[in-house]
């Protein structure tokens, strides 16, 4: 019982510092670690030590799978010279930088240990850049790199990691050929496992006929790929990374509307949680862990960490540029992939901040691992600096730079604008062709008028841009507004006894996603402040509206149908 409080104090404790977070503009990741060595003084809360095998096989399945369900495979295949030389090329060089380094700080640490500790800060996390990214707009090419990097470089940094652990348990060394061959035979054999199990996951899944099922099928999949790797003595990463592709490629032919709509939901809520709780269990330990290495002396781990994260951020420099630049001394290469602007390689290299993986793997070291203390303080410290450094300044940089791309003329992407105009026509279309049927031609009729008005806005929109932006507005404020009216009728006419509360959630339902249908057509272009004072202006109209039940629910309910 003490083990269910406790979980649940810490997810508690995870929104208040996700608040904390946005409320001082910093990387929450860094809240969390540091909440939770907050946590860790109070008396009353236990000690927590984290069973090491289960740090791996419990957090990281399902946040490698929403990765690679979320990677556009079209973008990740055009750019895979430049993904694979950072996901691969990048993390071994960067774990051979840091292993050098440690030695070189800590000459006592074993070859082994030491290239371990290189692997698990290795690979660079995209979750940690994505907020920055996304309130920025960006050359497609840097987005597509960062993130197919990130997709690939967990899986080579965790099998570089896995070989030397069991090398150092066994007193062993790492020799290059074997370590090749091992590597090779590691990734087909993750790869095939991943993709018999996402094959078979997506056979059953259109049998099952049940978004719940079918939610909860994919996110087992997930474990049942890495386990079943792992069971095989193969890469479980590359297992669970092959069925995430395989999902993501999937997702519009094979999953339902409602099991895309409700999976995306679970997914992102099962994202924040594990995200989250391996953050804040670092910190709840890392007291204990700074206990057990005070002996070394404040100045020297302080020294060590700091050559380490320095050593880690200098590193991604050293490789970026060259990889970028040597491949290009190839002629034809040159034609077909001309020379990258020097500002976008400084943001790919800035972009180096660590994560849950690596802090998934400092946790998972065995108990018995030398020096295995220090080398979870000093992945610590690597990844604190780097989310520090790197995470607060990331969006500075890329505006001091200038790579940012000015937003849209009309507010919307000139490819989804037209993929909106050809739905439309589409959609019109096909109405049209209807209206001569003498069964349905009188309902075509009807809704002709409708599908018109769209398919004609969405044309003028393409071809004039000026007057776009203001009728896109006033779509929106009609249209919000008639949706906001809707919504107040509804929670009257619930209030006054005259519908039931499952009748309530289906339409409230309708008109939410009607809203968000709206949004996403039209734009939504409020500010953080705006749409808090939107919610609250709502929750002050559904106290009125149950205060002076209005007396007719059908008239607003027609206007918000016909939007």
């Amino acid at each position: 019982m003490e083990l269910v409080e406790l979980l649940l104090a810490l997810i508690a404790a995870c929104i208040g510092f996700s608040l904390i977070a946005r409320r001082l503009r910093l990387p929450y990741a860094v809240i969390l670690v540091i909440g939770g060595m907050v946590l860790a003084l109070i008396p009353a809360v236990p000690n927590l030590e984290l069973d090491p095998e289960l740090a791996l096989a419990f957090f990281l399945p399902p946040l490698l799978q929403l990765s690679a369900y979320r990677t556009d495979w079209r973008a990740f295949r055009s750019s895979l010279r430049p993904i694979l030389l950072l996901a691969v090329g990048a993390v071994f060089f960067t774990a051979f930088c840091i292993a050098v380094v440690a030695r070189w700080l800590v000459p006592e640490l074993p070859w082994t240990a030491a290239i371990a500790l290189g692997a698990i800060v290795a690979p660079p996390d995209a979750v940690a850049a994505a907020a920055v990214l996304q309130r920025l707009r960006l050359p497609r090419r840097i987005v597509t790199v960062l993130e197919g990097e990130s997709l690939i470089n967990d899986a080579s940094s965790l099998m570089l990691y896995k070989l030397a652990v069991t090398a150092a348990l066994a007193s062993g060394t790492i020799g290059a050929a074997n370590g090749a061959v091992s590597f090779v035979v590691l990734s087909l054999g993750g790869i095939a496992v991943g993709w018999a199990v996402g094959k078979v996951t997506l056979w059953v899944l259109p049998r099952l006929e049940d978004t719940m099922l079918e939610t909860t099928t994919g996110f087992l999949a997930a474990y049942a790929s890495y386990l079943a790797g792992e069971a095989l003595h193969v890469s479980g990463v590359m297992a669970v990374v092959t069925t995430g592709l395989l999902f993501g490629r999937a997702q519009h032919t094979v999953f339902s509307y409602s099991a895309r709509l409700n999976a995306g939901t679970v997914w992102r809520f099962m994202e924040f949680i594990l995200n989250s709780l391996v953050f804040l269990f670092i910190g709840l330990q890392l007291n204990q862990v700074l206990e057990r290495i005070a002996d070394r002396g404040v100045l020297d781990l302080v020294g060590i960490g700091l050559g380490t994260a320095l050593a880690l951020i200098l590193s991604r420099f050293l490789w970026v540029f060259p990889a970028s630049w040597i491949p290009r001394w190839i002629p034809a290469l040159r034609r077909r992939d001309p020379m990258p602007d020097w500002r976008h390689m400084t943001i790919i290299s800035w972009a180096g901040m660590r994560g849950v993986v690596s802090l998934a793997a400092a946790l998972a070291l065995p108990q018995e691992f030398p020096e295995r203390d220090l080398l979870v303080f000093l992945a610590f410290a690597a990844i604190l600096a780097t989310l520090v450094v790197q995470g607060t300044t990331l969006e500075w940089v890329i505006q001091r730079l200038g790579v940012a791309l000015p937003p849209h003329p009309n507010g919307i992407d000139p490819e989804e604008a037209e993929g909106r105009r050809l739905l439309a026509a589409a959609s019109l279309a096909e109405i049209e062709r209807r209206i001569e049927d003498p069964l349905e031609g009188a309902i075509a009729a009807d809704l002709v008028h409708e599908f018109r008005d769209r398919s004609g806005h969405l044309s003028r929109t393409a071809a004039n841009q000026g007057a776009a932006i203001a009728e896109r507005a006033a779509r929106r404020r009609i249209r919000l507004a008639a949706l906001e009216a809707a919504r107040q009728q509804l929670v009257a006419h619930y209030q006054a006894g005259h519908l039931q509360e499952e009748g309530l959630v289906k339409l409230e339902q309708e008109l939410d996603l009607e809203e968000i249908r709206v949004r996403q057509v039209l734009g939504d272009d409020r500010t953080e402040a705006q749409k808090r004072a939107d919610a609250e202006r709502r929750k002050a109209a559904d106290a009125a509206a149950v205060s002076h039940p209005p007396r007719e629910l059908g008239a607003t309910a027609a206007i918000s149908a016909g939007s």
